[in-house]
C-alpha cells in the first residue's frame, strides 16, 4: 500500500499504482488510521512526514517527496529506521529560477502595479512612473546550489552584476557584508535549524536603503515581524515572494496590502512540464525501492546527508 498525503501527476499516480494500492489522506497532515501495510509515502510541500507517522507504518520502506526541498521530511528519523528517502533535486531549477527573475523585473518595473491601473481606468498614473532596468543593478544571491547557479546566469543576461555570498562552502562576502553592497537579495538556501530566521532585522538593517528583497526558497528564512517593520519604515524599498512561513497568509496579513509587495502562492515548481516531471521522476524512484532496485543516486538521500534541521 502506498499512502498519498497530496495528490500527483495523474501519470505519476498511475505508475504508483502498478506497485500497490493508493491510499489517499484527505488532509496532508491526517493520514488515515491504519496504516500498518504502508510501504511507502509522498507527498509534496504541505504534507510532513515526521517520526509519529514513520512509527505507525511497521512495514514502510520509503518516503518521498515530490519536489527538491526537505523541510518537511524527517530525514534523521528516517536514517535511524533504515528507511529511504527519495526526492528531486533539480527538478525545478529553470522554473524556480524564471520565477524568480519574474518577480525582479516586476518588483523593478512595476508591472503589477501599472497594470492594475490600466485595469481602473488610470492611465494618467504613468506622469508619476517609476521604475527600475535590471541592467546595472547588484544582484546578491544567498545560496548558490543550481537554482541560485542558473538564476545568476538570468541575472548576468540582463547586464546585473552579481554577487554570491559566502554560504555552504561558496567563496564570497559574509552575509551581511553581501546585503550592504546590493540593490536585490534573492535568497536560494533550504531551510535548517542553522537558516530558519536568517534573515533578521541586523541583517535587514545592513541592506542598502531602497534595497528589494526577493524569496522564492522558504518563508522561515525571515523574520517576517522584522520584514513588515523594515518595509514600514521604508528602509526596504521592496519584498517579493512565492513563499512565506505561514501558507496560505492568515487573514489580515499587512504585508499583503502593501503597493511594494508581491506574493504568490508557491507556484513556482508548478508550471505543466516541472509538475509533471518533478512527480514523475519521484513516482518511478519510489517504484524503485519497493520493487528492490536502486533508484536514481541522485534522488536517493544518503544516510550521511541527513539533517535533523531538514525535518
Amino acid at each position: 500500500m502506498i499512502l498519498l498525503l497530496e495528490s500527483l501527476h495523474a501519470e505519476a499516480e498511475a505508475l504508483l499504482a502498478q506497485a500497490g494500492d493508493l491510499l489517499r489522506a484527505a488532509d496532508p497532515n491526517q493520514p488515515p488510521a491504519e496504516l500498518a501495510r504502508v510501504r511507502a509515502i509522498l507527498t509534496r510541500g504541505r504534507g510532513e512526514i515526521r517520526e509519529a507517522l514513520l512509527a505507525r507504518c511497521p512495514a514502510l520502506k520509503v518516503i518521498a517527496r515530490a519536489g527538491a526541498g526537505l523541510d518537511n521530511l524527517d530525514t534523521a528519523a528516517a536514517a535511524r529506521r533504515g528507511i529511504a528517502v527519495v526526492y528531486a533535486p533539480g527538478a525545478n531549477t529553470n522554473t524556480v529560477a524564471e520565477h524568480t527573475l519574474g518577480l525582479m523585473l516586476d518588483l523593478a518595473r512595476g508591472i503589477s502595479r501599472d497594470a492594475r491601473s490600466v485595469a481602473a481606468g488610470r492611465w494618467d498614473e504613468r506622469a508619476r512612473y517609476s521604475g527600475d532596468e535590471l541592467g546595472g543593478l547588484t544582484l546578491g544571491i544567498v545560496g548558490f546550489g543550481s537554482i541560485g547557479k542558473r538564476v545568476a546566469q538570468l541575472a548576468e543576461a540582463f547586464g546585473m552584476r552579481v554577487i554570491v555570498a559566502a554560504h555552504g562552502g561558496n567563496e564570497g562576502p559574509p552575509l551581511r557584508e553581501l546585503l550592504a553592497a546590493c540593490d536585490i537579495v534573492t535568497l536560494h538556501v533550504p531551510l535548517t535549524s542553522a537558516t530558519r530566521g536568517m534573515i533578521g532585522a541586523t541583517e535587514l538593517a545592513c541592506m542598502k536603503r531602497g534595497a528589494r528583497l526577493v524569496n522564492t526558497a522558504r518563508g522561515a528564512l525571515i523574520d517576517m515581524q522584522a520584514l513588515r517593520a523594515a518595509l514600514a519604515s521604508g528602509a526596504l524599498a521592496g519584498f517579493a515572494a512565492d513563499v512565506l512561513d505561514a501558507e496560505p497568509p492568515v487573514a489580515g496579513e499587512p504585508l499583503l496590502g502593501l503597493p511594494n509587495v508581491l506574493i504568490t502562492p508557491h507556484v513556482a515548481s508548478l508550471t505543466a512540464a516541472t509538475y509533471r516531471a518533478l512527480c514523475l521522476s519521484t513516482a518511478a524512484n519510489v517504484v524503485r525501492v519497493l520493487r528492490g532496485e536502486p533508484p536514481e543516486p541522485r534522488s536517493l538521500l544518503r544516510t550521511s546527508q541527513a539533517h535533523p534541521g531538514r525535518g
